[in-house]
């Protein structure tokens, strides 16, 4: 009988290349993910990863597991679905700020409502960079693009109190930089039972010369290890502060019945009231 090997971060990767520009910060969230995977020891044929469309959406040709690459902003609900169909797949979504939280951003409360034991993992890079730099929906406000020269006149989107408003039962924020804490980041999302949500800053040093690697690096401050996550309102505390850009778990509920225990429970409750025998269900008629 053969040993198992232990499975290595590059054994999580497919033989196609990355194909994002040079120093995109994309790179760093897949040497984290590929971290995380290799960490829990979970085998490919386990995983399944679902992406949308963007600069982020090619993120399941370069993880070798089963994949869906789907259309714009539908990446989420194609996830729940697949969830459903095989609730023991590892299902993971990727996409970045545009998929997440314009055209797909729709499907993220009632995601929450139903709370799939999924991980999605939201690359923020603050621009619309495969389609040449527009601003998206967390660009920040006066920033100049091809679509906006003189300025964003709307103010951004604030993710993290959005995902709190709706009840996700995970949400932590990182920066792609930081290649460990975020390794660790989605480590936890995982073994959380229910909806998580990891949104990572991962710069575009090609459209966007504002939310830079340097710009971020600044600003990024860890959350204080007193922090609890089980507090909502404590995590709201550390989403509203200005004065800070915290990176971390900032909540989690691990007391809310995921999608999959509904489910099993309807299909039980549905078969228990199902005629046994052909004799009682011709008695029905």
């Amino acid at each position: 009988m053969t040993e198992a090997v232990a499975l290595k971060a590059k054994d999580y990767k497919s033989d196609v290349e990355p194909i994002w520009c040079p120093g995109c910060g994309d790179y760093g969230d897949l040497a984290a993910f590929t971290q995380a995977l290799a960490a829990m020891q979970l085998e490919p044929k386990d995983i399944c990863i679902v992406s949308g469309i963007g600069c982020s959406g090619r993120f399941s040709h370069f993880i070798k597991s089963y994949a869906y690459h789907t259309a714009h902003g539908r990446a989420l609900p194609t996830a729940v679905g697949v969830k459903a169909a095989n609730p023991k797949l590892h299902v993971f979504v990727v996409g970045g700020d545009g998929d997440g939280f314009s055209i797909g951003g729709g499907h993220l409360p009632h995601a929450a409502r139903r709370n799939p034991d999924l991980t999605y993992m939201i690359l923020d890079n603050a621009v619309y960079g495969l389609t040449k730099g527009q601003t998206s929906p967390t660009s920040p406000f006066g920033m100049v693009t091809g679509t906006s020269p003189l300025g964003l006149e709307d103010p951004p989107l604030d993710p993290l109190r959005m995902l709190l408003s709706y009840g996700v039962s995970f949400v932590a924020r990182g920066f792609s930089s930081d290649v460990k804490s975020v390794s660790r980041m989605v480590q936890a999302a995982v073994e959380h039972r229910g909806f998580s949500i990891v949104q990572l800053i991962s710069p575009c040093p090609t459209f966007n010369q504002v939310i830079t690697f340097d710009f971020m690096k600044e600003r990024v401050v860890p959350i204080p290890e007193t922090h609890d996550p089980t507090d909502l309102d404590a995590a709201f505390r550390l989403a509203l502060d200005k004065d800070h850009y915290y990176t971390g778990v900032f909540y989690r509920n691990d007391g809310l019945a995921t999608m999959e225990a509904k489910l099993d429970h309807q299909r039980r409750q549905t078969m228990d009231r199902q005629p046994r025998t052909l004799e009682a269900l011709m008695a029905q008629f």
